[in-house]
């Protein structure tokens, strides 16, 4: 079997080729919506050879004999938040969760992971002491370890304070097939958590909107509930974390990875009073917001309610719902029943909403 050499946020199966707007790089093009997409299938995947034979998760999969017969999970991320310490995390808990999240929801038990970092003169020793020490707090909790990296540093003005990036290896186990092509009509949609609480956290943290709120993100590990999951549901389609683009991203991608639509209801979605309040006051889509510690699942109809069950007994799952599910029409697309009863399209995120997220 062809070793897949590219993973990314993103992107899908079916389509052809875009075409790049502009003659340069925009902010949009690293907010996980619709200019992301374009810039990764059309600079990346032409240079780098993506065959699209498994469709594009959010790690690379490797068949290797080392692993019993199983698979070797690989990814890797790159944070550029601002500001890089906030409510509930910082850059570094961020970088370790990210990464290991984006191997989780791929099946895959982590393994080891390396930490780069490229350092402004003139970063303070305290802090980058706090970011190192929640860096390994945080592998310590997802168990994995950190085991190899690397230092850069550059003039004041070169950078923002720090920038890091992280890879990770895992391992699948061989009777795992998590992948976003296996969803089928009559699917329920599940998420574990509240909507949007990265994002609306990290916006107030700024300070530049003159925002107070004691929200804090949602950033975390999610193995212990992935792994939760796949006990009460075995049969679980796929799984994905909400990062940029938010939950409207991810159905987007489940639907086109599988030919199918991904039909939500408005007042099914899990959402706090603060999150709301952000979202109304900055004219945001609480949909379209970050998240880093919330996943999307599409599971069995069957199963739905024993995977909600053990989801809600664990940190970081007590408020799992369905919000929806998989029907067959119109393909490739995500539609929300509003509060009113209309429908209307969940497009992938056109432009930026919010710039150094993650």
């Amino acid at each position: 079997m062809a070793p897949r050499i590219w993973s990314a946020r993103a992107t899908d199966d079916g389509g052809g080729a875009r075409r790049l707007r502009g003659d340069a790089v925009t902010l949009a093009h690293g907010a996980g919506g619709r200019a992301m997409r374009d810039l990764i299938d059309e600079i990346f995947l032409k240079a780098f050879g993506e065959t699209r034979v498994s469709g594009l998760e959010d790690q690379a999969r490797l068949a290797l004999d080392a692993f019993g017969g199983g698979t070797l999970a690989f990814t890797t991320d790159s944070f550029v938040i601002d500001p890089i310490f906030f409510p509930g995390g910082d850059i570094g808990k961020l970088a370790v969760c990210g990464t290991v999240n984006d191997l989780v929801v791929g099946g895959a038990k982590p393994v080891a992971l390396t930490c780069s970092v490229i350092i402004e003169e003139g970063l303070a020793f305290a802090d980058l002491h706090r970011i190192a020490e929640s860096m390994a707090t945080a592998a310590a909790e997802a168990g994995c370890r950190i085991v190899t990296g690397d230092t850069k540093v550059v003039p004041r003005g070169a950078a923002d304070r720090i920038f890091v990036n992280t890879a990770g290896i895992g391992a699948i186990p061989a009777d795992r097939s998590l992948a976003a092509r296996h969803i089928r009509p009559g699917d329920a949609l599940i998420v574990n958590t509240t909507l949007g609480e990265h994002g609306a956290a990290v916006m107030a943290a700024r300070g530049d909107l003159g925002l107070t709120s004691a929200l804090q993100s949602d950033c975390r590990p999610l193995g212990e509930l992935v792994e939760a999951l796949l006990e009460a549901a075995p049969d679980t389609r796929a799984i994905r974390d909400a990062t940029r683009g938010g939950v409207a991203t991810v159905l987007n991608e489940f639907a086109a990875a599988s030919g199918t639509c991904c039909r939500i209801a408005e007042d099914k979605l899990p959402l706090r009073e603060e999150v709301r309040g952000i979202s109304e006051i900055l004219g945001l889509d609480p949909l379209y917001i970050a998240c880093e510690g919330l996943f999307v699942a599409a599971v069995p109809q069957a199963q739905t309610e024993a995977a909600l069950a053990a989801l809600r007994k664990r940190s970081g799952g007590e408020a799992a719902c369905q919000i929806g599910e998989v029907v067959a029409t119109p393909q490739g697309r995500a539609v929300m029943t509003s509060f009113f009863g209309g429908d209307r399209l969940v497009d992938m995120l056109e432009g930026e909403q919010l710039p150094r997220i993650c």
